[in-house]
C-alpha cells in the first residue's frame, strides 16, 4: 500500500482536498468520520464513554452530545486523555482495516488517510509513505470554521493554539498545497499533486 497522510490545521480545507482526491479516483479513509461512526447512536462505544465521563454525556435520545464532550475535555487535559485512550486505538484499528480492504478490492496506485491530529502523534507515522500539510493563514482558519460551526472566534482561536503550529505542520510536511484561494484553485493544486503520487507511486512499485 502506498499511503499519503493528509493533515492540516482546523478550517484549512483538508476535507475539501480529500473530496477532490476521491472524485480523482484515490480512496479517502478519515479518522474523523470513523470517530464519528464508531461513537454513532447505538454504537457499544457509548456504553464506555457513559461509564468513564457519566450519562450527562449522552442525549436523551442515547446519542452523544458530541458538544458538551467536547468542552469538557478541552478544558481538562487528564479526561482529554482519558477519551484518547478510549478511542484511539479502536479507530487506528477501524483505520488500518479499511485501508487493508481498500487495497484488496480496488488495487489504488496510493489512498489518502486524513489525520487531523498527524503531527500531533506517532501513531501514524509507520503507517504513511508521504505527508501532504492543507495550508491557510490563520485569519482564513477562524473565518472558515466559524462559517461552517457555532464556534466563537475564541474558542476556534483556542482549538488552533492547542494544535501544532503551522510553521512544524510545514516544516514537517513532505508537500504542501495553498488554500488561501477559491474551491477552483483548490481543486486545480489537488489535481497537480494527483499527478505527482502517481508517478511516484509508478516509480516506487
Amino acid at each position: 500500500m502506498y499511503i499519503i497522510g493528509l493533515t492540516g490545521g482546523i478550517g484549512s480545507g483538508k476535507s475539501e482536498a480529500a473530496k477532490q482526491f476521491l472524485r480523482l479516483g484515490a480512496p479517502v479513509v478519515d479518522l474523523d468520520i470513523i470517530a464519528h461512526s464508531l461513537t454513532a447512536a447505538g454504537e457499544p462505544m457509548l456504553n464506555n464513554i457513559a461509564d468513564i465521563f457519566g450519562e450527562d454525556f449522552l442525549n436523551a435520545e442515547g446519542a452523544l452530545n458530541r458538544a458538551k464532550l467536547r468542552t469538557h475535555i478541552f478544558n481538562d487535559s487528564l479526561e482529554r486523555k482519558k477519551l484518547e485512550e478510549l478511542l484511539h486505538p479502536a479507530i487506528r484499528a477501524r483505520a488500518i482495516s479499511q485501508l487493508e480492504d481498500n487495497q484488496s478490492r480496488l488495487n489504488p496506485d496510493y489512498q489518502i488517510l486524513v489525520v487531523p491530529l498527524l503531527f500531533e502523534s506517532d501513531s501514524y507515522q509507520p503507517v504513511v509513505n508521504k505527508t501532504l500539510v492543507i495550508d491557510c493563514d490563520e485569519e482564513t482558519q477562524i473565518r472558515r470554521t466559524i462559517s461552517r460551526s457555532q464556534l466563537s472566534e475564541a474558542e476556534v482561536k483556542a482549538i488552533i493554539g492547542a494544535q501544532v503550529s503551522r510553521a512544524t505542520r510545514r516544516e514537517r510536511a513532505d508537500e504542501i498545497i495553498e488554500n488561501n484561494g477559491s474551491i477552483e484553485e483548490l481543486i486545480e493544486n489537488v489535481n497537480k499533486i494527483h499527478k505527482k503520487f502517481i508517478k511516484t507511486c509508478i516509480v516506487s512499485k
